[in-house]
């Protein structure tokens, strides 16, 4: 995939081979510029391989397509409810407006014909304009065989990585969605990529971005982008100093569901040219579950029992979607004197015989969840005190509590099991990726409750898992226009210098509007900046 070693100099230079960056390279090659895409790992896909390649886009044509109840007005009363940002309003009305415009010219071309709707709520139900089905749409199906040799270059998904699981001949999800975007990026007859190849600076001439420096593996190169440089390389969730400085020395990296590569390179280059920086201290936070291989992986849904914290009390909605109760560890963690790191997984035998952990219901639970300590047994609820460290009174009364919700059917704490989230997507037991339909199954909660996922808590013998602070990239980043433009601090766009993705700070401010605002963001402002350095 390397190619024309020394020739260097090209229209477009993009940084970062996630959605933002693929689709951004070929939106630029398919518009006639010569594009050079470098990708720091030996794989191209960074953290949308391991996603679902949800992309939420109000009013899109497949929304329409499939007789979908919403419009791009009703999804802008929603996300400005959402993000309560006046100061945003701006980058909404572009990603709303990119989205819509970015999805018809994707589908021209027959890579990305068609994407799919598919129901998922809008995370925020109560708020004007939220819709029950949401505006999440997905990539279809890919054969890899379609790929070739390319599909060598696409990284796995996080539960292939992790497990080892082959997700067999038809790649759903974030691969599709990489796949498609790799191949047409290649076939416009414009496009390069080239893996192993790390930024290290951006090269500034007269006050303009006119390329970057690039670490390989026989020593540096210069790149030279005549028309700009787009920045897409992801968030800096690997870097253990800059989550020190701006988050908490606690989350190191070693948690994260981010890809390996992102430890900051692009917000680092970007700060040493001037760049403005905003919501350093924010992240997709999501809560993980401790795996037997010693790793978190993304929690979708809580059905059963309760998270406790370091002194056996409840905390959050348990069920809420996964940015929710993800910022409720992280807030929880950052400004009380508790521990919230790790948090508890409190369930009993009942819960087990009818959702098990790791494994599809009814079957019986793996044996290395016990031999690693993933998952510990205790007969009573004293022992599971001993077992996790907390008082046996508090988690006694915590757990006497939560039965007294399950009998009346409220959580009148934190409302569990309320929200149309809540009602529908924890139901629903699989992983975000998209596996193999044979792990891709369904759990109902047992309807003759008054409230389905306040199950009781009262069959012994009890489980202990744990949950870890985990996330899907940070979220802060180089501040940006609504043309994608880089914002110096002194506020005025730096020629030749774009961002996109979580290199950018969030559109969606501190809150997560719905499933596939990250990769609709990516994508959208992708499309900004293409527009922008076109000149179109």
């Amino acid at each position: 995939m390397v190619t024309s070693e020394d020739a260097t100099t090209y229209d477009v230079v993009v940084v970062g081979s996630g959605a933002g960056g693929l689709v951004g390279a070929y939106l630029a090659a398919s518009r006639g510029l010569r594009t050079l895409l470098i990708e720091k790992t030996d794989q191209v896909g960074g953290t949308t391989a391991y996603s679902g390649a949800g992309i939420w886009y109000p009013g899109s044509a497949p929304i329409t397509r499939a007789g979908a109840d919403d419009d791009v007005e009703a999804g802008r009363t929603y996300l400005r409810a959402a993000v309560a940002d006046d100061s945003r309003a701006d980058l909404q009305d572009a990603y709303l407006r990119a989205g819509i415009a970015v999805i018809d010219e994707l589908e021209r071309n027959p890579w990305f014909q068609s994407f799919e709707f598919q129901p998922v709520p809008d995370y925020y139900s109560a708020l004007p304009g939220a819709s029950p089905t949401g505006r999440t749409i997905f990539p279809p199906a890919l054969a890899v065989a379609k790929l070739g040799k390319e599909a060598a270059l696409v990284r796995r998904p996080i539960y292939t990585e992790q497990r080892g699981i082959d997700e067999g001949p038809v790649w759903v999800g974030g691969r599709s969605l990489i796949g498609r975007a790799l191949k047409a990026f290649l076939e416009t007859g414009n496009g390069e990529v080239r893996t192993g190849t790390a930024l290290k600076s951006l090269v500034v001439e007269e006050g303009r971005v006119v390329g970057l420096v690039a670490a390989v593996e026989d020593g540096d190169v210069t790149l030279r982008a005549t028309r700009g440089v787009l920045l897409a390389a992801g968030g800096f969730e690997r870097n253990a100093e800059l989550r020190a400085r701006y988050q908490s020395s606690d989350l190191t990296g070693a948690w994260s569901n981010g890809a390996p590569g992102n430890t900051g390179d692009a917000l680092l280059a970007g700060v040493a040219v001037g760049a403005d920086t905003e919501l350093l201290d924010e992240a997709w936070f999501i809560p993980g579950v401790l795996q037997p291989y010693g790793k978190p992986l993304f929690h979708t849904g809580t059905r059963g029992g309760v998270w406790v914290n370091g002194e056996g009390r409840r905390f959050c909605n348990e069920t809420a979607p996964y940015d929710q109760s993800g910022h409720a560890i992280y807030r929880a963690h950052t400004t009380t004197a508790t521990s919230h790191l790790p948090i508890s997984w409190v369930f009993d035998q009942r819960h087990l015989d009818t959702f098990n952990i790791g494994g599809p219901p009814g079957e019986p639970t793996a044996p290395e969840w016990f031999a690693s300590g993933a998952l510990r047994k205790a007969e009573t609820l004293e022992g599971v005190a001993e077992l996790i460290g907390v008082p046996h009174a508090n988690l006694k009364a915590t757990v006497e509590e939560y039965n007294h919700f399950s009998d009346t059917g409220v959580d009148e704490k934190f409302h569990r099991g309320e929200s149309t989230w809540d009602r529908t997507m924890s139901y629903i037991v699989g992983y975000p990726a998209g596996p193999p339909a044979s792990l891709n199954y369904l759990a109902m909660p047992d309807e003759s409750l008054k409230n389905p996922l306040l199950p009781p808590l009262d069959s012994p013998p009890y489980y202990v898992a744990t949950v870890l602070l985990s996330d899907i990239g940070t979220k802060g980043g180089l501040k940006t226009d609504v043309d994608a433009r880089v914002l110096g601090t002194d506020g005025r766009a730096i020629p030749g210098l774009y961002a996109t993705g979580n290199t950018m700070a969030a559109m969606s401010g501190h809150v997560y509007p719905g499933a596939g605002t990250p990769i609709g963001s990516s994508v959208a402002f992708a499309y900004q900046a293409v527009l922008d350095l076109a000149g179109n």
